[in-house]
């Protein structure tokens, strides 16, 4: 049977955001007052090197902290992984379990394998469901390119530049991220292939481990149903790379509710492991 490998599940517009966040990034360059054009090409160099060590760095620091999963110590993460593999078609892919108490999970790397890092406490807090939308959701960013393009990014968003076009650029940086979350949260979707338990990993990594029982995250739901009716939360979402929750879950409702989703989900569950 052949493998089906889509990345059509991304978010729109998100690759307009990402053009414009790059065309904005060298226009600035380029006419910033401070810099000449050989000096700007340089320090692009220089940031885009500096991203790259840091990279590395970040890499040989997680090896030495954490442990990758495999089939003799945990053959349960390793099937969860070959299931979320199988429908996502990331590529070559490492997955480590990091230590932490904090209910996180990252991507990295600019070249193959990428590695994908799992806080252990969301295995104490998530069902397989759950762990599969999240797994999903970082095997999204690595199958749509925003695991490379977000250190190169950043790097270029690392270039002085005036006090003005800084805040320019971080802006539209920051645009692109929420967008590549709402592409990730479909791929997360598309992986555990369940709508409600995507929405429940949303609450949990909200909230963490304070939901112990289903009464819990159905009251944890409605109260981050109210998100964005503050102001405030309006105006964090704008400097954060993540968009609100609450807009997060109505995203995932209104792509679980298209004949796209259902078309999707029917050919990746169709994919052997």
């Amino acid at each position: 049977m052949p493998v089906f490998r889509t990345t059509s599940y991304r978010y729109p517009n998100e690759r307009t955001i990402l053009v414009g966040t790059v065309m904005l990034v060298l226009f600035i360059i380029m006419i910033s007052a401070t810099l000449t054009l050989s000096l700007a090409g340089l320090l692009v160099i220089f940031f885009l090197g500096f991203s790259y060590l840091a990279n590395r760095a970040q890499h040989n620091n997680l090896m030495q902290r954490s442990k990758p999963i495999d089939s003799r110590s945990s053959p349960e993460w390793v099937n969860l992984a070959r299931t979320c593999q199988a429908r996502i078609q990331p590529g070559a892919v490492q997955i480590f379990i990091a230590p932490a108490n904090q209910m996180n999970a990252y991507t990295f790397g600019f070249t193959d394998p990428k590695v994908i890092v799992m806080y252990s406490a969301l295995f104490k807090t998530m069902d397989l469901e759950e762990l599969q939308f999240v797994l999903g959701h970082e095997m999204g960013h690595v199958s749509l390119g925003h695991t490379w393009l977000n250190s190169l990014l950043g790097g270029l968003a690392g270039i002085p530049t005036s006090f003005g076009g800084s805040i320019l650029i971080n802006a539209s940086f920051l645009w692109w991220n929420r967008a590549c979350e709402y592409s990730a949260d479909r791929a997360g979707l598309l992986a555990c292939g369940n709508p409600g338990k995507a929405i429940s990993a949303l609450v949990k990594l909200a909230v963490g481990n304070r939901v112990q029982s289903q009464g819990e995250l159905a009251q944890a739901l409605r109260l981050i149903e109210t998100q964005d009716k503050s102001m405030i939360n309006q105006m964090q979402e704008m400097l954060s790379t993540h968009p609100l929750i609450v807009r997060r879950i109505q995203a995932l409702r209104r792509f679980a509710a298209s004949s796209k989703y259902m078309s999707l989900q029917t050919r990746v569950n169709q994919n052997p492991v």
